[in-house]
């Protein structure tokens, strides 16, 4: 699917100004909001950003402020794994 957004010329000079391309801030940014409400699970998140390893997905999770509860039945579950 393909998704238009329309922002004023002077609002994207703006926004583009202060580095990176504005149409993956953008992705980047609903796909979080989409994470953090539940909306989409971590493999689809990595997914959608085209992540290649959840090291990367960790890292931009972490970049971001985003940590998940890890509770020590989840590391005891991982460590038996």
């Amino acid at each position: 699917m393909d998704l238009t957004v329309q922002i004023p010329d002077d609002l994207a000079r703006s926004m583009s100004a202060s580095g990176g391309d504005l149409t993956r801030r953008a992705l980047e940014a609903l796909a979080l909001e989409e994470f953090k409400n539940g909306h989409i699970t971590k493999p689809e998140l990595r997914r959608l950003l085209g992540f290649g390893t959840r090291y990367r997905l960790d890292g931009f999770l972490k970049a971001h402020d985003v940590y998940e509860d890890y509770t020590m039945e989840d590391f005891e579950r991982d460590r038996d794994a």
